[in-house]
């Protein structure tokens, strides 16, 4: 600074600046006076340090150790004694780090947000386990889905009588067998229920390599493809309101799943299916589909307004919570 202000005595200070690269706000908030610091009156009728001195020590006599700042207050007018009002010894306690919960209370933990990203298939996974009805009231089914954000593509699923971490124990190693996964490649996500959060699951996912994560407590948008896959299930036209068996649950979920993974066009994935996407043919598919649009184009070109359509196009990142200045990424295919 001080040999831009040698230089713009000579050449101004606009040259100077510019011929250093030094910014002239800076320069000239340097030159500026600073402001004279104005001390705080005390006000006449605050306590001289004795009286507030008095005062606490008077609070932490033995007398009064353990009674409320109100009590001490209303105790002293009994005894004909004043030194203040009840809120000026809240204050003295404060200004002494005096003033807090005294009882060990239970504090809720501060749960971190999930942030996963996923760029390919197999990167990162979603489990849940849902609830089927039985045929008669209070019986249910359990299922269990894994399921690739990525593609959509449900790697893996079971209908149980009952929900338990053995269960979901054996799901998770045949999955990943099935699916050839690699230490240290995947991660697992999923809410905080008894099996998900359960120590046998924690200790296979050790094993196997996988990180897990785990939702925030009653925030179900932590855990989104999962919950829309299971309304996907319930929305379907044939979803009964009961099933009659066990084997009912099981024949109709392998029906469903053999729809969602190779037949249903999937919205978040650029119309593409599971499958396709899973298994890498869904660049083929896209190509195939801008050759129809391309055809239909030259066959009439006025139909189309701006330009030559183009098919939805495919994900390249898809994120549980992205960053604040983050998101799901698109690529455009040529």
């Amino acid at each position: 600074m001080t040999a831009t202000l040698g230089l713009a005595r000579d050449v101004g200070v606009l040259h100077a600046c510019r011929a250093l690269g030094f910014p002239r706000a800076t320069l000239y908030r340097h030159q500026r006076e600073k402001p004279t610091v104005i001390q705080k009156h005390t006000s006449k009728r605050a306590l001289s340090p004795r009286e507030r001195q008095t005062v606490l020590d008077t609070l932490h006599s033995e007398t009064f150790m353990d009674k409320a700042p109100a009590e001490v207050y209303a105790t002293l007018l009994d005894h004909g004694t004043y030194h203040c009002s009840i809120r000026t010894m809240y204050r003295i306690l404060e200004s002494h780090n005096e003033v807090r919960e005294r009882r060990n209370q239970l504090r809720h933990p501060q749960y971190k947000k999930p942030e996963l990203l996923a760029t390919a298939p197999n990167q990162v996974w979603s489990w849940d386990i849902t609830k089927l009805l039985g045929p008669e009231k209070w019986t249910y089914f359990y299922l269990y889905v894994i399921l690739d954000i990525f593609s959509r593509y449900a790697v893996g699923w079971m209908v149980a009588l009952v929900e338990s971490a053995a269960l979901a124990q054996h799901l998770i190693r045949e999955t990943c067998l099935k699916q050839h996964i690699s230490q240290g490649q995947l991660t697992i996500h999923s809410d905080r229920g008894p099996s998900m959060a359960s120590k046998p699951v924690a200790l296979l996912l050790a094993d196997l390599g996988v990180t897990k994560t785990h939702s925030r407590p009653h925030v179900s948008n932590d855990n989104p493809y999962s919950e829309a896959q299971f309304k996907t299930l319930k929305y379907r036209p044939d979803f009964p309101d009961r099933f009659g068996s066990h084997e009912d649950a099981r024949g109709f979920c392998r029906t469903f799943f053999n729809w969602y993974n190779t037949e249903h066009r999937h919205f978040g994935i650029g119309l593409m299916t599971p499958e396709n996407v899973h298994t890498g043919h869904s660049q083929e598919i896209w190509h195939q589909r801008q050759a129809v649009l391309h055809l239909a184009y030259s066959a009439n070109p006025e139909r189309f307004v701006r330009s030559v359509p183009k098919p939805m196009q495919l994900p390249q990142a898809v994120w549980i919570n992205p960053p604040k200045m983050g998101g799901s990424i698109d690529i455009s295919l040529p």
